[in-house]
């Protein structure tokens, strides 16, 4: 059963609840897809229809953000936790390390794809990295061909939102993979580009406070956080 929170339906589900899903959707056939949506995605849902079904058509939809989590408990219907993308595939990697599984990194500048590769078989060994493209291209034809070539079980989609939920949504399928994950911009973190934020603030749920801090251009994207908050209350009171 989701949680419908502003229109963007999450599962309930804890970290570990949501690893042992990402394991057995790789072992399933067909094509399946993972979105973390943050508060501030939820509000790109609410002004784009298309970001929407996107992120609903999901097979597994993860409270990525600390502000997901307060406003299901606003409404009254808590979710078990939060699950950020970036923890959800690491531990994923490391079940598809023990498991023989194949990954192919998509997204992010020319070069930092490669590089993430180049780290993640360090820190999993046993985890195949068997392809990656950078995020700069323009025609999805030859990206999705060269990760069926791969033969790739799992695809890191990092190209931002609503950008990836659409791509996933779109071009899975054809992709070859059993299971593909929006992951926004994990990949400058796994290539070393950029660290994540210390553990407190990581335990307090406040990364976002972290990256406001290393980047204060990003206060106009992070004003959507009490835009949320305030569409909650609004909710909230529609519900009472």
């Amino acid at each position: 059963m989701r949680i419908n929170i502003l229109g963007v339906g999450f599962d309930n589900v804890t970290m570990e609840q949501a690893v042992a899903e990402g394991v057995r959707l790789t072992d399933t056939p067909g094509a399946h897809y993972v979105v973390t949506p943050n508060p501030e995605i939820v509000e790109v849902c609410r002004e784009d229809p298309g970001a929407m079904a996107a992120v609903n058509g999901a097979d597994l939809v993860l409270a990525d953000g600390i502000g997901v989590v307060y406003g299901a408990k606003l409404l009254g219907t808590p979710l078990k936790g939060r699950a950020p993308g970036i923890e959800f595939a690491q531990r994923l990697m490391g079940r598809m390390a023990q498991n023989g599984k194949s990954l192919f990194l998509l997204g992010a500048k020319p070069g930092v794809a490669e590089k993430a590769a180049e780290r993640l078989r360090e820190q999993y060994p046993g985890l195949r990295v068997v392809g990656t493209h950078d995020g700069y291209f323009q025609e999805d034809g030859p990206v999705v061909e060269a990760i069926r070539d791969s033969g790739a079980d799992v695809v890191f989609v990092c190209l931002g939102a609503p950008k990836q939920e659409k791509w996933m949504q779109k071009n899975g399928a054809a992709c070859g993979a059993h299971l593909l994950i929006g992951l926004g911009g994990c990949l400058d973190v796994f290539s070393g580009q950029m660290q994540r934020a210390p553990e407190v603030f990581q335990r307090l749920g406040l990364e976002w406070f972290h990256r406001l801090l290393k980047n204060p251009s990003r206060l106009g994207r992070m004003m959507k956080l009490p835009l949320f908050l305030v569409h909650v209350a609004g909710e909230k009171r529609k519900r009472a």
